[in-house]
């Protein structure tokens, strides 16, 4: 019988031998099924970071910092393997408050959550925390608010997260936090739904003690659309899907009001638990976003169906093999917000050193010893 045409590669099944991560990834890429997409994922995200005058943006969703994933992000931002970041504010908020001291707790997804109530423990699935030590990482963000926003500038969020790692590197913070991560390297941290939060709570409360602070939501829509028009490719990457993804994949949407030539992102990644056939964004393909004008129709798509949080471990380990000799001379972008509209240079990491932390971090243990008020319900 003539070969199919069909039939280009064979499988090769998985030899259990002594090998690294990213050889055991790139055993996976000759597979099938998941094991093949987050192994195809790997070598996809690798050839991103070999691409001049490539942006990559990441959305991150989830529950992912308070689960452990918080420094694997950091470790992204850190080495330039993404150069934007669009998260919830929940993911930001865990990584502040355990970037100030406080604490998750290996717990369980059986426990008496009216026990835990009363015990003022709360519960993210199998994850426990204090309630009272998540009081205190409010009452340091409404501080910080009071005492260096201005109440009449417009500030999007990008302005505010970097304006708070600042804040949270010079106070010794958690070096390997996100947000201070994020200020030291210079990568933008957008978090367009910021007020479903409990750092938007916290804003809410200051606004009902007369502190009034604007947060310019169409400001981040115009600033990650300069992030897209100022540069040649873009490669997307979501862990989840939900808003961080809309609002990366609809720079895209909006260039093409504006008149300018679009193609779509160049390269998409997703790690999701989620399914296309309900017709959420979060499961949706990428082969969707392709009617849209989103990604375009050549682009390397990788869609893995997985947990993020067994993704993420194994994919951050394999980059890291694969890239530790290339990664420090990649040109990611540099970007210069001083005047009205972006510029943009591609260059690779500066060696000049960041400013020197001279605090040691005001934990958000004992910030939570000021009485709070009295509990009406779990936090989510």
């Amino acid at each position: 019988m003539a070969k199919s045409k069909f039939l280009h590669k064979q499988t090769v099944p998985i030899t259990v031998t002594d090998r690294s991560v990213s050889e055991l990834t790139g055993a996976m890429a000759m597979t099938g099924f998941q094991g093949r997409k987050l192994g195809e994922s790997v070598e996809t995200w690798a050839q991103m970071l070999k691409e001049n005058g490539l942006t990559i943006l990441m959305g991150y969703t989830g529950a992912m910092s308070p689960a452990g994933m918080r420094k694997i992000i950091a470790y992204f931002i850190q080495n330039r393997m993404i150069d934007c970041l669009v998260s919830t504010g929940a993911n930001m908020f865990h990584d502040i408050h355990e970037s100030l001291g406080g604490k998750h707790y290996v717990g369980s997804h059986t426990a008496n959550d009216e026990a835990l109530f009363k015990d003022g423990v709360d519960r993210i699935y199998d994850v426990f925390a204090v309630e009272e030590e998540f009081r205190g990482t409010d009452r340091l963000v409404m501080k910080w608010s009071r005492e260096h926003l201005e109440p009449n500038r417009p500030y999007s969020t990008r302005e505010f997260f970097y304006e708070l790692g600042k804040w949270l590197y010079e106070q010794g913070a958690d070096k390997d936090s996100i947000v201070v991560s994020a200020y030291v390297h210079n990568v933008p941290i957008f978090v367009p739904a910021l007020s479903d939060s409990s750092i938007g709570i916290s804003l809410m409360c200051e606004r009902r003690a007369g502190y009034a602070y604007n947060i310019d939501q169409m400001k981040d829509v115009d600033e990650i659309t300069q992030i897209v028009e100022n540069t040649k490719k873009t490669g997307v990457i979501y862990v989840g899907g939900g808003v961080p993804k809309n609002f990366i994949q609809q720079t895209e949407v909006i260039m093409s009001m504006l008149g300018l030539d679009i193609e779509g992102h160049s390269y998409a990644i997703q790690y999701t638990a989620d399914s296309p056939h309900w017709g959420g964004l979060s499961g949706c393909t990428f082969e969707e976003a392709v009617s849209w004008g989103k990604i375009a129709s050549v682009a390397p798509k990788v869609q893995v169906f997985t947990d993020a949080t067994i993704a993420l471990p194994i994919v951050s380990h394999a980059l890291k093999e694969k890239t530790r000799d290339t990664i420090a001379s990649r040109k990611a972008p540099r970007y210069d917000w001083s005047g009205k509209m972006l510029r943009v240079k591609f260059e690779a990491e500066s060696a000049k050193k960041a400013p020197k932390a001279s605090k040691a971090p005001k934990s958000a243990a004992k910030a939570a010893k000021k009485p709070a008020a009295k509990r009406s319900k779990p936090k989510k």
